[in-house]
């Protein structure tokens, strides 16, 4: 049996767990367990119970389809609790030896000493560039001469109650959180392209409860941000209008929906049974249309709001990317490309090898992605580990066998993008 790596994504809508099996520099999928998602709401947990007992089930599935007993896996993070904002640290280094990863680590625990809530932690710290003596626009400064390292880091922050309310329904379903990953960051793993990631590209990963945020730009992340709208609103906004079941609404939005009016045949009609009605009614798809446009226009006009806000919107000259389960959606791409005046495409994961067709869907972006950057990410802790252990500096929160029971926070932003390859010699040793 080669490495295992596992992911969890729990959503407002499903809960899918993967399982795979490290190949080389690959991964292949062995298992998959999905179950409807209860107990979430907008990326939030409001049932303990019953979300444990979907994740559970979730688990099971995937446990029975890989053959193999889940233990520990990365989990997906979203919600309106996210919040994200940008830092620098500044570090005096020894101009004779070079800088090593310890001096990185140093600055981006510099760049790292916000100040926080108590009630707020660190989930994710991700390097911009670097600035050596003065030098700015670095990426990668290891093995360069000079007495000042300066790091610009994106650092992403989290509700400590929600992430401690989250971990409580995964390890009550059995399974340790290795650490949360940020969903749209996951899903722009599998998603983005090298060059989309350096000349600038927004990943909109469109979930049920919520809409996540990552601008990606000179091939790692300078902006994240959450957006409490989703594929959930748009069947409630169905079932309201049509006054029907939500589960029917719901059937309805992936049969039927568009969210272009003008691009429905008007002639085209289906047959549902609205609450308090003895037979069936017909109903125009370009109704449907009609009650789909204004709230897929509001989501466009929000991430168009966000990216102002952020100042990069003139930076993105790869557009915008669609995933997630209601990037689906019939028209959508024409609502996005004419509410942001910029280019935008749909999504799959395509750096994806087993179940190749079950996987190779928008809703499956962030599942995959958990397991490519989770990868990444226990590649990153291995070469700090290392580099610690060869200059006499312990790792953050390791103890002496090397091992931690506590989550982890993402560091070093060559988890992104590449970067691990760029940042990264082969082999301290």
């Amino acid at each position: 049996m080669g490495e295992l790596v596992v992911g969890i994504d729990v959503g407002t809508t499903k809960i899918c767990t993967l399982v795979g099996e490290v190949r080389a520099d690959d991964i292949h999928v062995i298992g998959l367990g999905v179950e409807p998602s209860r107990g979430m709401k907008k990326g939030v947990v409001n049932d303990v119970n019953e979300l444990t007992a979907r994740i559970s089930a979730s688990i099971h599935k995937a446990e029975r389809s890989s053959g193999y007993e889940i233990g520990r896996a990365f989990v997906s993070v979203a919600g309106a609790h996210i919040d994200s904002r940008n830092s620098r640290g500044v570090v005096g280094i020894s101009g004779t030896r070079g800088v090593q990863i310890a001096d990185l680590e140093r600055a981006m625990e510099a760049a790292r000493a916000i100040a926080l809530p108590h009630n707020r932690e660190v989930l994710h710290i991700i390097p911009r560039n670097y600035t050596l003596d003065g030098q700015d626009g670095i990426r990668s400064p290891l093995g360069m001469h000079g007495f000042r390292l300066e790091v610009e880091a994106h650092i992403v922050t989290a509700a400590s109650s929600s992430l401690q309310n989250l971990q409580k329904c995964v390890e009550g379903a059995g399974v340790y959180v290795d650490r949360f990953i940020l969903n749209p960051l996951a899903s722009g793993e599998v998603v983005l392209s090298d060059a989309e990631r350096e000349m600038g590209v927004l990943v909109i990963d469109i979930g049920g409860g919520t809409t996540d945020l990552a601008v990606f730009i000179e091939g790692t992340v300078w902006h994240t941000a959450v957006i409490s709208v989703g594929g959930w609103h748009v069947t409630n906004d169905i079932a309201q209008g049509l006054h029907l079941p939500y589960e029917i609404a719901e059937a309805v939005k992936v049969e039927y929906g568009h969210a272009d009016p003008s691009a429905v045949d008007p002639s085209d009609v289906f047959i549902v049974q609205p609450f308090g009605e003895e037979h069936m009614s017909r109903v125009l798809r370009a109704d449907l249309a009609a009650i789909i446009q204004p709230r897929i226009e509001e989501l466009f006009q929000l991430v168009l709001r966000e990216i102002k806000y952020s100042a990069y919107d003139g930076l993105l000259s790869a557009g915008a990317v669609l995933t997630g389960g209601s990037a689906q959606l019939p028209g959508i791409k024409k609502i996005a490309a004419d509410v942001l005046k910029m280019p935008v495409r749909i999504a799959r994961p395509e750096r994806v090898s087993g179940m190749a067709d079950q996987l190779r869907n928008p809703s499956y972006s962030t599942s995959v992605g958990l397991l490519r950057l989770g990868l990444i990410m226990e590649r990153e802790d291995e070469q700090r580990g290392r580099a610690a252990r060869n200059s006499g500096f312990r790792v953050r929160g390791e103890g002496a066998n090397g091992g931690t029971g506590k989550r982890r926070t993402s560091n070093l932003g060559k988890l992104l993008g590449g970067m691990m390859k760029r940042l990264l010699p082969e082999d301290e040793n």
